[in-house]
């Protein structure tokens, strides 16, 4: 399989992961090193039907800056331009124990919004 097509799986899950349809997204943001290729670019344009992507954001201050309006909301700090503003933190991969041989018994699934508790018996 072609790399980049490879690059592209992400995206999907996380369509079907969201239950959402590409054509309810209003803006693609790139974020990260790997989003300055212009071949992933063009993929991530057709993936979402030619719709312009959106540079306008530094990819390398993205993370701080989302990390620096997380806090703001947290602090009760922010102003009105971050009022309505609603950041989920979930984690990533599932989260679990090993049990025998290397297999694992899933505590947490991945996309579990965070914090979270689970116990287990």
């Amino acid at each position: 399989m072609d790399l980049f097509m490879k690059c592209m799986e992400p995206v999907e899950k996380c369509f079907s992961d969201s239950k959402m349809d590409k054509s309810k997204i209003d803006d693609v943001v790139l974020v990260g090193g790997s989003t300055r290729i212009p071949k992933v670019q063009q993929l991530l344009q057709e993936l979402f039907n030619g719709k312009e992507l959106c540079k306008s954001i530094n990819p390398d201050e993205a993370v701080a800056y989302g990390a620096a309006v997380q806090a703001a909301i947290l602090s009760g700090g922010g102003n009105e331009m971050i009022q309505d503003v609603l950041l989920i933190d979930v984690t990533s991969l599932s989260l679990g124990i090993e049990i025998v041989g290397e297999v694992m018994s899933t505590v947490i699934q991945r996309n579990t919004t965070i914090p979270t508790r689970k116990e287990r018996d």
